[in-house]
């Protein structure tokens, strides 16, 4: 009896592509993709950010961005004739219980509620967030000083509590208070800050007000998505040259729709890479209008000097 060889492995070929191929293209959940969020809570609006991806054939999973806090994994999302639904734990919320997320897709739009920690019930809204891709390589205007001799003219501050001044060039947070804001607003950019931060304090630069770049006393530390230079929660760099806490260090940053490089103190720390989406604290999730560059001033002191701002054209 001839075994045919040829066909047994052809045979082998094709059950093995039926378990463990990627789904076809054009057979996506119409729940899979970005969505930019916006919750109604109380009467505040606040932005969020959701991302669902297949794993294998059957299963959704994804990751949540909150009203606060960083990216964090969602281990499965149920989805059944228009509607999802799943739950995390919380991160820096309080309470105890599981944050539960509920709604309904209609083309290119979402909404429903979510359950907080505390048991809370808010509605919310999403869309589609846009690709960003820019087709060819920006040209770049003139630099833009942002920081006054010793005036806080062009920014404004978020919020109570404002402890920022200037003075001789130096923008100064001396605690904790509130966040500031460009009152310009930005598209595609490069971007060079000076920044002095105390041991153990921790501030923050959201480009576009959305995406922040941590600024953080790294000194020693190893590459992580929190420390400094990353991308809050999304990008960790790929080596970390802090200097100690109390001296000077640069950030250099250039920003072309999501694609994001990042120099600290000289070296490239975070090669053209792409921001998925709003990190935790962002002014809106609006990610296809410019923003501001906002600072963090509400996890302490800090300060900042020679903030300028080249603008594409």
């Amino acid at each position: 009896m001839m075994i045919n060889f040829s066909r047994n492995i052809a045979g082998l070929i094709a059950v093995f592509s039926l378990f463990f191929c990627a789904p076809p293209a054009g057979a996506k959940s119409p729940v899979e993709g970005r969505w930019d969020i916006t919750i109604d809570m109380k009467g505040t609006k606040l932005p969020s950010w959701l991302e669902v991806r297949h794993s294998g054939y059957k299963t959704l999973v994804g990751q949540f961005v909150s009203t606060s806090g960083s990216a964090r994994p969602v281990s499965v999302v149920h989805f059944k004739d228009g509607e999802f639904n799943f739950s995390i734990p919380p991160q820096w919320e309080e309470g105890e219980a599981d944050i539960k997320v509920s709604g309904k897709v209609d083309g290119d739009r979402i909404s429903g509620t979510l359950v907080s920690s505390k048991g809370e019930t808010f509605s919310w809204t999403g869309q589609r967030a846009p690709k960003l891709k820019r087709e060819k390589a920006p040209a770049w205007g003139k630099p833009v000083e942002l920081i006054k001799a010793n005036s806080l003219d062009g920014w404004k501050a978020l919020g109570k509590n404002n402890n920022w001044v200037v003075k001789n060039g130096v923008l100064s947070n001396p605690k904790s208070g509130a966040n500031l804001a460009t009152e310009s607003k930005f598209e595609d950019f490069k971007l060079h800050v000076e920044f002095r931060i105390p041991k153990g304090s921790n501030s923050g630069i959201y480009l576009r007000g959305r995406y922040e770049i941590q600024v953080t006393d790294s000194y020693g530390a190893e590459p992580e998505y929190d420390q400094l230079g990353a991308i809050y929660g999304f990008i960790t760099p790929v080596e970390l040259p802090a200097k100690p806490a109390g001296e000077w260090q640069t950030l250099d940053v250039t920003l072309t729709g999501r694609l994001v490089t990042v120099a600290l103190n000289g070296k490239t720390i975070i090669h053209p890479q792409e921001i998925p989406g709003i990190t935790g604290g962002a002014l809106d999730s609006n990610e296809g209008a410019a923003g501001p560059l906002m600072i963090q001033g509400d996890h302490g002191a800090v300060e900042y000097r020679n903030i300028t701002i080249t603008p594409a054209l």
